[in-house]
């Protein structure tokens, strides 16, 4: 009995511990994987945002055919015959000459909207100083951030195989410089240019082409999204075209990005339902070269200060460091808010539950900023929302755990400040900092960090840096989404250096690639006007106003177009494309349609300057937009239902809230069906 019971104990001391040895296995192995994914537990934590759900679409319950369908989503009628049209039309040599007067090679220096417009400029330059042009080097991708070395420079962002095959006709480009003038780069023994932003053509002949005959080889720095003047002279429209076909056709992003960008096309395409495409355009850099500080009310106002700053003492700001932000934003010279914008698609009538998908890299202010917003539409997404955390990694490609190597908080101040010299330090821009013996946090957003510490802004860290690169992919996924919306609205156009931004390379993709679809230029001067009318009572709006919003929306379809054909054009021509990259192809049923369109249809064509007409191989295309003509006479804009403009949808905790509000927005909707009172 007794030799039993001591085999039985020396079996079961076996079992457990092979049971311990297989859970440590098991943990090693799920750490292993952790790791080998990239996905570890601090990447994964950081990932996580307040409004990080799932949302579940529904089918949209809105007749395609009906009044109010098109006037919310259907095409701009007066848009319709304009057509994409890069190829060159007049004398234009096939290829490139062999024999090139030398190599130019160009450091790129900025975010993803000065990146692209400076590309399709030193392509022109190449082509127009019949030189060789090295695939050009993006600053903001370098291995010293972080990033992965699987990718270098250029093939970061963009397909290096398609943007050379593309422009195999028009320039000669090459991966690398020869390896003698390699060596003399490293060096430092070719000449460098580092080019003013919207420089004449012939600022490249008198003092580029000479210096590129002589060494065979020159370096160009651009730093401020473009080295070429906007609009150039008639004889020099072929160049036009080019970067047309540069930015539309060349520059296509990296495969996996690409990829990325149509998985969450189709997942906001997956319930059938059309969506609308917000950039806010909200920037620090934005905030404080226009000086909107004053938007914000706690520590925000003054990191945005801090870097009007720094940009008076580079002289990118002429101006003064203080600026009344009211008095700017009633000029217009501000971003609208997201809840402004909000405002503006409600009152317009778009339904609480409409998709609304939100762009850019940065919105300044973080999450708070955007709950105005989530309060009035239900499905606010953006790409962390529409993609898993793995799905955005993969693009990356693989990193080093930076957060181990780098710690994300500074190293503590060497000497602290003394409470009195707190208290004695004079004005400082509002909010005035916590004094010394409160505890200060680190924060990306800004949240009571160096702020506090002192006047200088610190470096970036590693981290940072390696952000800076990721934002370049984000950007270029919202990019692609944002071109192929059913609507897209903007919330500001201008950028930190009052250059055209993201939003104005999108609209100006859109113009080019599908001139119909709607894209709402606001005039941000009339609708602060129109918001402080009713500033106290914001939320329960009258007629008379609603009826206002609604034509300024409406209007900017077609005004705000030919408003940038005279503002934005002249400091961006990718922002704006017409009249040289499109053409006319008249519809023959647009005059059995509406009797009026074709004199409509010709003042518009008159004031944005198109005159070519399409190609012959283009008749035999029929747009599916042409068949389905949006109506502009059906929009009702005096509609008396207008003093519950912001209706409470369902999720509401009112008894029989859902039934009476669906109730009462349909009422809302068929009377801008039959055409209201």
């Amino acid at each position: 009995m007794k030799e039993g019971k001591a085999l039985l104990r020396s079996r079961m001391k076996w079992v457990g511990l092979v049971g311990l040895v297989l859970s440590a296995f098991s943990l090693f192995v799920h750490f292993l994987l952790a790791r080998f994914t990239e996905d570890g537990f601090s990447e994964y934590q950081s990932s996580i945002t307040i409004f990080s759900w799932r949302p579940i679409f529904e089918p949209s319950d809105i007749s395609r055919t009906s009044p109010l369908y098109r006037r919310l989503w259907g095409p701009v009628g007066q848009l319709e015959s304009l057509h994409p049209d890069a190829n060159p039309r007049g004398y234009y040599a096939a290829g490139p000459i062999a024999q090139t007067n030398g190599y130019i090679f160009v450091r790129i220096q900025g975010g993803f909207h000065e990146i692209r417009s400076s590309i399709c400029d030193v392509v022109v330059v190449s082509r127009f100083l019949n030189a060789t042009l090295v695939v050009p080097e993006i600053q903001q991708t370098t291995s010293k951030k972080g990033i992965s070395s699987q990718f270098k420079s250029f093939a970061y962002l963009y397909n290096e195989d398609e943007f050379m095959a593309a422009l195999a006709k028009d320039v000669n480009i090459v991966r690398t410089l020869p390896k003698s003038l390699k060596s003399a780069r490293r060096n430092k023994e070719i000449p460098v240019f580092r080019v003013p932003y919207s420089a004449s053509p012939y600022y490249y002949l008198h003092n580029v082409l000479p210096i590129l005959i002589k060494h065979s080889v020159v370096e160009l720095v651009v730093s401020d999204g473009g080295c070429l003047q906007a609009i150039l002279p008639s004889h020099l429209e072929e160049y036009q075209r080019l970067r047309c076909r540069v930015a539309f056709h060349a520059l296509r992003f990296r495969e996996d990005v690409q990829e990325l960008a149509t998985k969450i096309l189709h997942r906001l395409r997956a319930s059938g339902r059309p969506f609308i495409a917000f950039a806010p355009g909200m920037t620090r850099d934005a905030l404080a070269y226009h000086g909107c500080s004053e938007l914000f009310q706690d520590v925000h106002s003054e990191l945005i200060q801090h870097r009007r700053t720094w940009m008076r003492k580079r002289g990118i700001i002429k101006g003064q460091l203080s600026v009344n932000s009211a008095k700017q934003r009633l000029k217009g010279s501000c971003p609208l808010t997201p809840e402004e914008v909000g405002i503006l698609l409600r009152a317009y009538g778009y339904r609480w539950d409409t998709i609304i998908y939100l762009a850019g890299g940065e919105v300044f202010g973080g999450q708070r900023t955007l709950i105005p917003l989530h309060g009035m539409f239900e499905n606010v997404v953006d790409r962390t929302s529409l993609s898993t955390v793995w799905e955005l990694s993969r693009i990356y490609g693989r990193e080093a755990n930076l957060d181990e190597i780098y710690p994300r908080a500074p190293a503590a101040t060497q000497v602290e400040m003394k409470l009195d010299a707190w208290k004695n330090s004079g004005p400082r821009p509002h909010p005035l900092p916590p004094p010394p013996a409160r505890p200060k946090t680190y924060n990306i957003e800004g949240w009571w960090g160096w702020v506090a510490e002192s006047d200088n802004e610190p470096e970036s860290t590693v981290v940072e840096l390696r952000t800076n690169a990721h934002k370049l992919l984000w950007e270029a996924i919202d990019y692609m989404v944002c071109v192929e919306a059913d609507v897209f609205i903007p919330g500001f156009d201008h950028d930190g250096k009052g250059h055209p931004n993201f939003a104005s390379l999108v609209m100006g993709h859109r113009l080019y690639q599908s001139a119909a679809s709607k894209t709402y230029r606001p005039d941000r001067l009339e609708v602060v006007r129109l918001l402080e009318e009713i500033r106290s009572h914001i939320y329960h709006a009258n007629h008379t106003w609603l009826t206002s919003i609604r034509r300024n929306l409406r209007s900017s379809l077609i005004d705000g177009l030919i408003e940038a054909s005279n503002k934005s054009k002249s400091s961006s021509f990718l922002s704006h494309p017409v009249p040289e990259c499109s053409c006319l192809r008249p519809d023959s049923g647009e005059t059995s349609s509406n009797a009026s369109s074709p004199s409509v249809h010709w003042q518009v064509q008159a004031a944005l300057g198109v005159i070519h007409g399409c190609p012959a191989w283009m008749d035999g295309e029929k747009s599916s937009s042409s068949r389905e003509k949006e109506n502009e006479e059906d929009v009702d804009e005096n509609d008396p239902s207008s003093s519950g403009l912001f209706f409470q949808h369902p999720g509401s905790h009112d008894v029989g809230g859902e039934d009476a509000n669906l109730k009462e927005e349909s009422q809302f909707e068929d009377q801008e069906e039959d055409g209201g009172d």
